[in-house]
This record gives structure tokens, sequence and C-alpha cells, in this order.
């Protein structure tokens, strides 16, 4: 059943839509004195002439054009480029462009309410190697699972059409159209539909920083698309402050708009915000969070990843806030790396993994909050403490901390079972929104490498400068070994990064895969896992690789989680917070219990002291115990 009230309430401005009998097109070219449409269909070719207005958009509406149709637009110079809004991209970014629409599909989620931050648990995945079809059709064929895992959103990493066949999504050049490679249109808004009706929110991963280095025709249309004042690693900035800027931010703002109404899309994830240069008075992610938030009545998410830590990007426009929704918080990865895995290189410099600035990090959202950082010898973050816990999205593996590995090596491939086991604890425990990768429930083998399909002479430049980038890290300062760091546009490099799900069979990973659902399907029915506000939660080190947490929500019973996460055989104490007080205790969960762990040393011993839980460990692990309810 179709959504009168969304439909109703959204009209495209950009790209081709129908329209009576016909359809409208409209596109931005201030920079050219005509722009012409040219349109196939039986096989014979014709073209239209659109009429420029005042603004610099030239639109007509033309008969009798239905959906299916390929066309492109004709430039006074006689290129023949695609529509920089195409909904769709059928033979790839340098083909024609597709009328789409959207209208005619049938959905039948006019009852689903949304996902409120608070509830959100996100599992983060590549839809090209996530399953085996590398489709949005196999993506949703494993949403059963998912829901039964516990996870009540998917994020899927960009998705708009790049040049190639495989990629990691980040070079995407024509943002209002699903890439070929996943699908058609429908199949992603089926996929949604579907999500829906299991009880999970998709969100999408957007790219507004830069276009990829191939196929991307904006510039085409307007040199004012980008700007030469201000730089970032990809080339010139996006234009958001300068000349004509006012078009240059409508644009993304409508394809913002565009996922939401016309696939029905919760939440958006904007990558990279920090370089998104604006110095206008009304910041672009300004106007961009209130259009999205103002689009759908479900007030669908947006998630900024920034790595600035500045909490003013989520504060509320009332206090003087931007008003985004949440931010990616890496302290947390890059501190329990550190504690794990000893990670040193780069950024890691900046972080000790000892247990008080793991614990330091849980208290507040992030660590640095204006100290100086060594790695960059500058201050870094502002005060986290006007955020809500759950405005904090933390993870121990994402695409970024996975890929951007020189061998895509995860987690698991560096650190024991056991200290898995006790960090994957932590993070479901904690009080901010956890994130997943995909494979991590299970400790999938696969590593999750970077990925191109570039033509010859530029895929070259692609593969030396991928390998260029870790000749400053110890373990690749010699040419040789850099040689050996998977060639991105190898299909091999793609190939070995698509998940094998048969790896569930093997006990080993289907135990620490009931480890993960027995830690959500606790977290979303604890009542302690509702204590999200910082008085109800309390963390402390116990020693240099100890940390307790505490979740302590007034009359309900209290929840703790005691993790250890390096080091040998210890016996510590966790005093009971005084907001704790006297109660009766029961252990939940040990991540060494024989039903979560194949190769357990021993399983921690628990006992309840008058002022405090003692536990004594053989090694990492984590344990769970609950309190009684106030009578």
């Amino acid at each position: 059943m179709r959504d009168p009230a969304r439909l109703n309430r959204w009209h495209p401005s950009l790209g081709a839509w129908r329209q009576f009998d016909g359809t409208r097109f409209r596109v931005w070219a201030p920079d050219h004195a005509s722009v012409d449409v040219v349109f196939w269909r039986d096989g014979a070719e014709a073209s239209r002439r659109l009429e420029k207005s005042a603004d610099g958009t030239h639109s007509g509406w033309v008969p009798a054009i239905e959906p299916g149709t390929r066309y492109k637009y004709r430039l006074p110079d006689g290129r023949l480029v695609p529509d920089p809004a195409s909904r769709f991209q059928p033979d790839g970014v340098h083909g024609p462009s597709l009328v789409v629409d959207p209208e005619a599909f049938d959905w039948t989620d006019e009852r689903w309410p949304g996902l409120p931050l608070a509830d959100a648990i996100i599992y983060e995945l590549h839809v090209g190697t996530f399953t085996p079809s590398g489709t949005f059709r196999g993506v949703e064929e494993r949403l059963g699972y998912l829901k039964d895992l516990g996870v009540t959103a998917i994020e899927l990493m960009p998705i708009a059409a790049f040049a190639g066949r495989r990629n990691w999504g980040y070079d995407g050049v024509d943002l209002f159209a699903p890439s070929q490679n996943y699908g058609h249109p429908d199949d992603l808004r089926h996929l949604v539909n579907a999500a829906h009706a299991l009880g999970v929110a998709v969100i999408l991963d957007v790219v507004y920083n830069h276009l990829g280095p191939e196929g991307a025709y904006l510039s085409a249309f307007s040199a004012s698309y980008f700007t030469e004042a201000r730089r970032t690693p990809w080339g010139p900035a996006v234009n958001l402050h300068g000349p004509r800027s006012e078009h240059v931010r409508a644009f993304f703002v409508e394809n913002a708009l565009h996922w939401i109404h016309e696939y029905h899309i919760d939440g958006l994830r904007l990558d990279a915000t920090h370089a998104l240069h604006d110095e206008g008075d009304r910041p672009f992610l300004h106007e961009l969070a209130s259009a999205v938030h103002a689009a759908a009545p479900t007030r669908p998410l947006l998630i900024a990843e920034d790595d600035r830590n500045c909490a003013r990007l989520a504060l509320s426009p009332l206090a003087g806030g931007i008003g985004l929704d949440a931010l990616w918080a890496d302290d947390f990865h890059h501190e329990v790396r550190r504690a794990v895995a000893g990670d040193r290189d780069g950024y890691f410099r900046s972080y000790s993994g000892e247990a008080a600035d793991i614990a330091e990090t849980l208290r507040r959202g992030w660590f640095y909050t204006g100290q100086v950082a060594p790695h960059s010898g500058e201050a870094r973050g502002t005060d986290p403490e006007p955020l809500d816990f759950e405005q904090f999205v933390f993870c121990i593996q994402n695409h970024d901390q996975v890929g951007n590995r020189a061998m895509g090596d995860r987690l698991l491939a560096t650190v024991s079972p056991a200290a898995y086991r006790a960090v994957s604890a932590l993070l479901l425990c904690a009080p901010q929104t956890p994130l997943l990768f995909m494979g991590q429930e299970w400790g999938a083998s696969t590593p999750f490498l970077f990925f191109t399909d570039h033509a010859a002479e530029l895929g070259r430049a692609v593969t030396s400068g991928r390998r260029q980038e870790f000749a400053a890290f110890e373990a690749f300062r010699d040419p040789a070994v850099r040689d050996t760091i998977p060639d991105p546009q190898a299909e091999a490099t793609f190939c070995r990064s698509v998940l094998k799900w048969a790896e569930i069979g093997g006990e080993e990973h289907r135990s620490l895969l009931r480890l993960y659902r027995a830690l959500l399907a606790l977290r979303r029915t604890a009542p302690a896992m509702r204590a999200r506000s910082r008085r109800e939660v309390v963390v402390e080190a116990l020693d240099a690789s100890t940390i307790a947490l505490w979740r302590v929500p007034g009359t309900e019973g209290p929840l703790a989680v005691i993790a250890r996460l390096s080091g040998g055989p210890a016996e510590v104490a966790a005093p009971f917070p005084a907001a704790c007080g006297r109660r009766q205790w029961a252990l939940v969960m040990t991540t060494e219990d024989a039903a979560f762990a194949t190769n357990a040393a021993s399983t921690p011993q628990v006992r309840v002291d008058y002022d405090a839980i003692s536990v004594s460990f053989s090694g990492p692990s984590a344990v769970v115990v609950r309190g009684t309810a106030d009578s």
C-alpha cells in the first residue's frame, strides 16, 4: 500500500519525475546558456530544449516520456552527460540516466513508528561484501538473522553509484542513484520495506564532503559546486559558503530528503563532516538537520562522523547547537584497541589503553575534551557533558578501523578470543549506542580490505597511494614489505572481503554468536539498561587492566559488568557505588561460560562481600551481575 501522506508532501525539484502524462526534467546549470534533454525510446533518439530560469535552472515537461526511458543532457559544447540528480544509472556512471517513478512501489510500512536513538543497536554492513550475491536482495535475505541477533538498525555503507564494479562507496558520483551493482532502486525499497516489517530501521551512509575521482559530472554543469578557497584530502572543497553556494547547499539537502521520502530511509550517517568547510552564519549542517527532522513524522536520525569531538554538533539549536542526533565517538575504539592489541602507530600514539583512560572515556563519551593530542600536537575536543550517552556511537570495529589497516585484519585476528569476548561485553553493556561491523558477532575470519575498480591509469595511482600511506608505520617502512599490501584494484582483494556465512557452523564461531545474542538480549530487556543518564552510570578502573561499569536505574535492579581486558590472573574488588544501596546480587553470565567460550581456560569466580563484588580472573574476561530491585 502506498503512503499518501509521504508522497503528497514530497515534491522533488531536481532530476526527472513523473508529472501528468509525461516527465519533467530540471537541472541547475547556471554556467550554460542552454541545456537539451536527449532521450532514447523505441530505438530512436529525440531531444527537447529546456527553458532557462533566472536562478540558473533549466527545466521542461516532455509528454509521453515513461519510466524506463534513458536520457542525458546535452551542453552547448555538444557533450552528452548524465543527470547529476539521476535516480538510476543502469549502464554505469558514464551511461544514460533512467526515468524512475518512486510512486509505483507499493509500500506496506505505514504503521512503522521509526526508531528512537535510545533503542538503536546499529549493524554496519557493506552491501557488496555482506552476502555472496552482493546485492540489496542478498541483504534482505539476512534480515531475519539480524533481527534474531538483536539488531534494531542496519547501516548501509554508501550505495551511491560509483565507477566500476566494486568500491567501498566513498567514491560515489551520482548521489541520488543506488549503484546498479547492487540492484534496481525498487530492490532497495523492497529491502527497507521488509526491514520495517521486522521492526528494523535502515540508516544510510552518505558522502557530502567530496565526489569520487571518476564519473563525477557536477562540475560540467557549474564550476560553483566546488571552491579552490578551501582544500580537503580529496581536492577542492564543496562550495558551502561562496557565491552561488545556496544552490549547492540545496542540492545536498534535496539529496538527503530524497532518500527519506523516496526510500523511507530512517536516518543518515554523514561522512567526515569535519571536511565540510562552512563559514556562513547558518551552518549547512544546521540547515540539513532542520530539513531532515521535519521530513517525516518518524523524525529521521542524523549521525555524524567527525574527528573533532565537537559537542556543539549534537546539541539542540535551542542550546546553541547544530541539531544533529549523534556522533561517531572513536576515542573508545582507540583506547580499547591500544589496550588489547597494543597498537601505537598513527593516532594510536595519543591513547594509553590504560583502564583509567577507558573508564574516563566511558564516563564522559570521549577522552579528548580540549587537551593536546600527542599525535597531532594540537588541542582536540570539547566538553561532552551536555550530551546524552546515547548520542555517542561506540564500536570496537567499523569499516574504517578494519579496512584502513594495511591488511584489513579484524580485531580477533590480533587479540585472544578471551580479550575479544571481554571488550564485546563492555561495549554492549555500556550506555552509549553500540555499533557492530558485519561479521563481528561470530568472529568472521575474512578481512575487510580496501578495494576499487577504477580505470587503468587512475587505478595504478590508487594502488601506489594506498601503499605509500603506510610508509610511516614501523611494520611497513621497507618498500618490499609495503608491496605485500593487497592491491585495491585486484578483484581477489574484493573477493577476500566477502563474508563466509558457512563459518557460523563451526562451534568456535557459533559460541561467540551465542554470546552476542545473549548480551544483546540483556541490553534490550534488562531494566538497568534503560539507565542512561550520567547520574545513573558509574565507571571505575579497578587496576591497570580491569574496569567496573555500573548501571543503577533508581528503584529497578542495578546491573554491573566487570571486565578484565588484558593481563594474567588477578583478584579484583569492585566496591558498590553509593547509589546501589544494600541488595542481593546474582551472577548473570561470564564471557568464559561454556556456552560462549569453547577455549576458556577457566571461568571467573565471583563472590559478594559486604561492600564489594570480588572477582578472581585467570585472564581476560568479563562478568555480568545483577542486583535485586527495591522492594
